[in-house]
């Protein structure tokens, strides 16, 4: 769909320069989804995977972040390999809907209610980013956070259109529970894509 240099807006990573591969297509469905025009495949143009990784690599940095759309339905084997060969790092945002295909640097799981995830993804998740729009997305939160790895990182974060009314409820399960970060959407503040 797009692919540009910008900041890590979100997550562990935040604040980090990164280069944004967003694939086209998604059939999870999010009702508050940011970028549903991803949502539709064949609305966007084709690109070879040494097109993209040419564009990763010249633009300096060292992080490759293949998002989407749901980048996971697609396999990934041959693009990873590339940009890994060009000496970039792989990091995947991913709803977890679909198996992994690849070689991950980073896996940052964000599952989402629309769709259930692959129960493969959990040992193999870094982050996880839970996106909290309800009270009630606490509790499912916890449920992953039993599931993945002991070593992943555990995030939760606002949806962007409630963040003053789930905020404070976020700050104060942190507090209570400070296995927890709180992760918010930084590059929105900053206006950058």
């Amino acid at each position: 769909m797009e692919d540009f240099y910008t900041i890590q807006g979100e997550g562990f990573y935040q604040g980090h320069a990164a280069y944004f591969i967003r694939l086209g297509g998604c059939d999870v469905g999010c009702v508050w989804c940011d970028v549903k025009e991803s949502w539709d495949a064949a609305a966007h143009p084709h690109v070879s995977v040494s097109e993209m990784v040419n564009r990763a690599k010249s633009s300096g940095s060292n992080i490759a972040v293949i998002t989407g759309g749901e980048p996971a339905m697609y396999n990934l084997t041959e693009l990873t390999t590339s940009l890994k060969a060009e000496g970039l790092r792989t990091h995947i945002e991913t709803s977890g809907a679909y198996p992994l295909t690849g070689t991950w640097d980073w896996v940052c799981f964000s599952p989402k209610k629309f769709k259930a995830p692959d129960p493969s993804i959990f040992l193999q998740s870094h982050e996880l980013k839970v996106i909290i729009y309800n009270k009630s997305d606490f509790s499912w939160a916890e449920e992953f956070a039993g599931k993945v790895n002991t070593a992943c990182k555990l995030f939760l974060q606002p949806e962007w259109s409630r963040e003053t009314e789930m905020l404070p409820l976020i700050i104060d399960y942190v507090k209570q529970n400070p296995n927890w970060r709180i992760s918010l959407q930084v590059h929105k503040y900053m206006d950058i894509p």
